[in-house]
């Protein structure tokens, strides 16, 4: 009897490893579809939200109007394709840089000023472009700023530069210890607060996401004096 005990154990023991492993790669699989549907949330609530700060009139209302409307779309598109199991659609073309940095800084200025920031645009990269997905480098260059805008300092510069054969786009604040205590209760930081109380760092993750698919890479320096993020993408020409 001991010994049939003993063989019912050892044969049922590769079944038990078996459903453990099982359920721990289920458990991955879960996890990392929750995170690629969260990002997907995430790249929609942005411009949903710049929607709803952008003024439908006026200097702010075109380019950046219509570039919340475009990346709205696409992440609706992406949420989609993630949902049932898809491949993300590609839209690699030609791409001028310098009016997606002029349209987000457009776009979100009205949001810094509500949080006592300021916003500055500074192109040094000549008539750089690169090859890429309109909308998701544009989305990348939104979850910069906002991120600037929410957690950094008061004066927020994006900054464009060409070294080597790599365009750098860098967004900086002064830090955070420069904040106006005012701030911290303006209207624009309880919406901000409101809308991101559930985020866990999607925004970045889009960021490096998408700087690894275009063949660039992201920076992320962080100190007292406040913060540089670093959006990198190789040159038209480069790869391609």
């Amino acid at each position: 009897m001991k010994l049939e005990l003993a063989q019912v154990v050892s044969s049922a023991w590769p079944l038990g490893v078996s459903l453990a492993a099982a359920g721990a790669a289920q458990a991955v699989y879960a996890g990392r579809r929750r995170n690629a549907l969260n990002e997907a949330l995430h790249e929609l609530r942005r411009p949903v939200q710049a929607l709803a700060l952008v003024p439908g009139t006026g200097a702010a209302g075109g380019p950046a109007l219509e570039g919340s409307v475009q990346m709205a779309a696409a992440a609706l598109e992406r949420l989609e394709c993630e949902i049932n199991g898809e491949g993300p659609p590609s839209a690699r073309a030609p791409l001028a840089v310098r009016p997606l940095l002029a349209a987000a800084v457009a776009r979100w200025g009205s949001r810094a000023a509500r949080a006592g920031a300021v916003l500055r645009l500074r192109w040094r990269a000549g008539d750089a472009s690169v090859v890429g997905d309109r909308c998701a480098i544009g989305q990348a260059i939104d979850n910069l700023v906002v991120n600037a805008i929410e957690h950094g300092g008061p004066e927020i510069t994006v900054e464009a530069e060409v070294r080597s054969d790599r365009l750098l786009v860098a967004v900086r604040d002064s830090g955070r210890g420069s904040r106006p205590v005012a701030r911290q209760e303006s209207p624009a930081e309880r919406f901000a607060r409101l809308l991101g109380r559930r985020r866990r760092g999607h925004g970045l993750r889009v960021v490096r996401r998408t700087a690894a698919e275009h063949g660039g890479g992201f920076l992320l320096r962080r100190s007292e004096q406040g913060a540089e993020a670093v959006l990198e993408l190789p040159l038209r020409g480069v790869n391609s």
